[in-house]
């Protein structure tokens, strides 16, 4: 009874998905245009288990053909696939016939070219040695010519060089007599050209500002480049360019404007030659000017220095009001007549005004006359004396601030680099410098000043001196 209640469900799914399929093949029927018909009749319901048992039988039959068809289409690829084998075997034979071939075609160029290689050792001989040197001597002048101020005239002549080398260098491109030949012509036309002074007219010159002009310029052998008033040199691209900066001695300067400018028959000209090839012209270049060192004192510097152009001026303003007033009082002795242009002259009209008055009063009135004087003498004198004192005082206090500059500047990077600790150096360096450069020309200055006014001085008292003991001798004659 199992039996039969299982078969009935079997049937019954199969039924289902029969009616199902056929419903599935109406659907795709009518999406493709298929007629109407067709889907009835494979739409239509099952009546009897026996008409069930023959749908399913027409179910595996068509399930057999489509495996069939499946099973074809596999043997016809493996025939396909194994055809493909076939041929890629025989054109791996092929080319492993072929790489044989190949090997042993290259083991007997290797032969070959061992062979002709001893055969060109043995033509070779000597011959080596020699364009091992060629190729030594080439590359030798090669770096020698690039760093040749001679460069600026022959510059094709270190691609001739390389090619030299390259060919000294391998043994299936040998260079010629020809090329032999010009290498000796090479290093003859350099050392001759050491020993000239020669004048380039109208060449490229690159300027400071970047600008390019054309000027005769002067080769001093291997050792300068020069323009008139201007030191050249010679850039990697063979191009000649002006110094950025020039030295500050203006000799040296003049000297390159002596000798662009020289004629044949001018004889010997004087020229600042850098015999270096241009090291000792660097390092003079890198030397601080006047200007570079007085900036290098800083504000203090800076400070001293106005106190000493202040000293100065105050100076020469007293010398010549001074002189003007020594030579007026001169002028005064030698006239009887009193001015009131000069000391003298006031002081003097203090006795013509007081003929008649006593001795000592006579006395106290040139005395006092004499004070109001010399004020006006020694005025600024004492200015010039503070000055000389405090610019040495200024000098030190710019040292102490160097050196403690100095010292941070350690503490912050040690003493590996002593580039670090130059500025605080230059400054306290710088600012003594100044401070006495200030101190002793206004000592001089004040030593001076102040001997004139002394004498001025002096003179007034002297002939004050003399006019009272010329009034006592008229006041009280001799018995």
């Amino acid at each position: 009874m199992r039996i039969y209640r299982f078969v009935a469900a079997a049937a019954l799914g199969a039924t289902l998905a029969i009616g199902q399929a056929p419903a599935q093949e109406a659907q795709q029927a009518q999406g493709q245009g298929q007629p109407q018909g067709s889907q009835s009749q494979g739409s239509q319901s099952v009546a009897s288990l026996d008409q069930l048992l023959e749908l399913v039988r027409e179910g595996q039959a068509r399930d057999n053909r489509e495996h069939q068809e499946r099973l074809q289409q596999f043997r016809q690829r493996q025939a396909e696939q194994t055809q493909l084998l076939e041929e890629a075997q025989a054109q791996k034979a092929s080319e492993e016939e072929r790489s044989e071939m190949l090997e042993t075609q290259f083991e007997e160029n290797e032969l070959l070219i061992a062979d002709v290689q001893a055969q060109l050792d043995e033509r070779l001989g000597s011959l080596r040695e020699l364009f091992g040197v060629l190729q030594q001597v080439s590359g030798d002048a090669r770096a020698t010519f690039q760093n040749s101020l001679t460069n600026v005239e022959y510059p094709d002549r270190i691609q001739f060089l390389t090619e030299f080398a390259a060919k000294a260098g391998s043994s299936s491109r040998l260079p010629s007599i020809e090329e032999i030949e010009r290498l000796w012509f090479e290093l003859q036309r350099e050392a001759t050209e050491l020993g000239k002074v020669k004048r380039l007219p109208e060449h490229r010159v690159v300027t400071a500002s970047g600008e390019e002009v054309t000027e005769d310029i002067v080769r001093v052998g291997a050792f300068n480049l020069v323009a008139d008033g201007r030191y050249l040199r010679l850039t990697e691209n063979n191009s000649v360019a002006e110094l950025q900066r020039q030295p500050s001695q203006g000799r040296f300067i003049d000297s390159t404007s002596n000798l662009v400018n020289a004629q044949p028959d001018d004889g010997l000209v004087r020229f600042g030659v850098d015999i270096t090839r241009g090291q000792l012209l660097s390092l003079l270049i890198a030397t601080p000017d006047l200007v570079e060192r007085v900036q290098q004192g800083g504000l203090i510097g800076y400070i001293i220095i106005g106190l000493g152009i202040l000293g100065v001026l105050l100076a020469l303003e007293r010398l010549i009001m001074l002189g003007i007033a020594g030579s007026k009082v001169k002028r005064q002795l030698k006239s009887d007549t009193p001015r009131e242009d000069n000391p003298l002259g006031r002081v003097l009209k203090v006795y013509h005004d007081n003929p008649r008055v006593d001795t000592e009063t006579l006395e106290l009135k040139l005395g006092e006359a004499i004070l109001k004087e010399v004020p006006k003498l020694q005025r600024g004198i004492l200015f010039i004396k503070i000055i000389s004192v405090v610019a040495p005082l200024l000098g030190l206090l710019g040292t102490v601030t160097g050196m403690i500059q100095t010292f941070q500047a350690i503490t912050l990077f040690g003493t590996g680099d002593p580039t670090v600790m130059a500025d605080g150096i230059s400054v306290a360096l710088m600012t003594t410098v100044l401070g006495l450069c200030v101190a002793i020309p206004t000592v001089l200055l004040h030593t001076l000043v102040n001997g004139r006014a002394r004498n001025v001085v002096q003179i007034l008292q002297e002939q004050s001196a003399g006019i009272v003991a010329q009034q006592a001798e008229r006041t009280h004659p001799q018995q």
